[in-house]
């Protein structure tokens, strides 16, 4: 799984949007299978258009634990976002997760322009329960 900083290192490197669509398709292809007892609605995110499930993992003990993520989408595409969005946050302790906002990464790497406004939301969604789940666990 490429890291962030290769990811935001690739889009510089790809001109043309098209490119960069096929690119976050091809995060999504590599991105684990979620075994079919994790896509429940339990899992799912709620305000996505596509069907995504997010399921999260405390590593730790601590009072600011290291938290993982594995995630999937029944859309290509949203695969590939779920992908950059697991790129940024998991393997981060619940602080770092709260103080990081991906929307300003997908911005900058000119995703959030591209996407539907549908898309985009459910990329705030995402995004919004990543952070929830670690203020949550950086509170407790």
């Amino acid at each position: 799984m490429a890291s962030i900083d290769q990811i935001i290192d690739d889009f510089a490197f790809l001109d043309e949007w098209e490119d960069r669509y096929r690119y976050v398709i091809e995060l999504g292809k590599e991105l684990p299978d979620l075994p079919d007892d994790k896509k429940t609605s339990e899992y799912k995110v709620q305000g996505c258009a596509s069907q995504v499930w997010l399921v999260s993992h405390i590593e730790d003990d601590s009072s600011d634990p290291v938290m993982t993520f594995k995630g999937d989408s029944d859309a290509h595409i949203v695969r590939g976002l779920v992908a950059i969005v697991l790129a940024v946050y998991s393997g981060k302790r619940a602080s770092e997760i709260v103080a990081t906002d991906a929307i300003e990464i997908f911005d900058r790497i000119g995703l959030v322009e591209h996407l539907s406004s549908q898309r985009a939301n459910g990329l705030r969604s995402m995004v919004k329960r990543i952070r929830e789940e670690a203020r949550m666990k950086a509170a407790a």
